[in-house]
């Protein structure tokens, strides 16, 4: 059972709307980033991974966003083209803002962080005039993140969107995909991030994230459960948290809850996993898999993707990721 249903009539398949920035990765790994002298630069941001993943795996994406008058800009265009992306949706800023940037530190396989610049960024500049309603109406899904709620008029534009995924029949699916240096107070996070949810159909997020979301609400156990039965009086249909290491739940609408096997994985880096995590969970949903499923080939693209060096770089294809889990099932896959 699949629990969300998809209009097969729409060309596309996967709209993305928000974050575009670049990752710029340590190649010197297993060192604090003080000491760290070289990167790699890769396209970034959460919804643009998860675009990359699902393009990766088959599906017919695009994106709507805005991206910098500038070199890292364009590389960004041009790289999702290259992903077979339509870009029609991406607007060039004219008023001189920045790409943002993101720096990795690899530590260890468990200890890593992000250095992130975000002041005066193109994508939190995107404008409700700019968001085009043909292209979400084509869409059979349009997956939405918590970053470009966090300021105007980005923030407008994400819920101009929702309205047009709404009117035209469209799932939606949220990333909530916290940063926290992009918020003025955690009021005012947990204020959004509830308005955005509540017409959503599909809410992916950590534990931490979704504690932040109840700001204003008691729930001192971090019961999951309360959590999950919230969301399901307003759109949603499925609510999944992540709890890292001990894997994701993923609560229906009917009151079940599942889980899917985890698989190993030669870990270099954590971040990623969610986004491949998600783009490999929404695209078993648009297949009609059962949550099970989703979730255990969501599961098998993150490993992948941590176990390499970049995060869009190291999308998989459909093949891949089915390799992947034959590959464990046989005892192949050994950390």
């Amino acid at each position: 059972m699949s629990y969300i249903t998809y209009n097969a009539a729409k060309p596309l398949d996967f709209t993305a709307i928000g974050r575009l920035c670049i990752d710029l990765n340590a190649n010197e790994i297993n060192r604090p980033m003080e000491e760290t002298m070289t990167f790699t630069k890769y396209v970034g941001g959460s919804p643009a991974n998860i675009a990359i993943g699902m393009s990766r795996l088959g599906m017919k994406t695009s994106f709507i966003g805005k991206v910098a008058d500038d070199q890292m800009g364009r590389f960004i265009t041009t790289y999702l083209k290259n992903n077979q992306i339509a870009t029609s949706g991406i607007v060039t800023d004219d008023s001189g803002a920045v790409t943002g940037l993101a720096f990795t530190e690899i530590k260890s396989p468990s200890e890593c962080s992000i250095l992130m610049y975000r002041d005066n960024v193109a994508d939190l500049l995107l404008k409700p005039q700019e968001v085009s309603e043909e292209l979400i109406a084509n869409s059979k899904m349009l997956l939405i993140s918590g970053t470009a709620l966090a300021q105007n008029p980005s923030r407008e534009a994400v819920f101009l969107a929702i309205d047009y995924a709404r009117k035209h029949g469209v799932v939606i699916a949220f990333d909530l995909d916290y940063r926290p240096y992009t918020w003025n107070s955690p009021e005012e996070t947990a204020i959004y991030y509830n308005l955005a949810a509540e017409k959503c159909d599909i809410i992916m997020g950590t534990r931490e994230e979704f504690d932040n979301m109840e700001t204003f609400e008691p729930n001192p156990e971090r019961d999951d459960h309360v959590t999950a039965a919230k969301w399901f009086n307003y759109a949603a249909q499925i609510v999944i948290i992540k709890h890292g290491k001990d894997g994701s739940i993923a609560y229906t609408k009917d009151g079940a809850s599942h889980r899917a096997k985890s698989f190993p994985a030669k870990v270099i880096k954590t971040f990623g996993a969610g986004d491949s995590y998600a783009a490999g969970f929404l695209y078993g949903s648009m297949q009609g898999w059962s949550i099970e499923k989703s979730m255990e080939f969501g599961s098998a693209a993150a490993c992948i993707v941590i176990s390499s060096h970049s995060c869009s770089d190291a999308m998989p294809s459909a093949d891949q990721v089915q390799d992947y889990i034959d590959r464990c099932n046989r005892g192949e896959i050994i950390v």
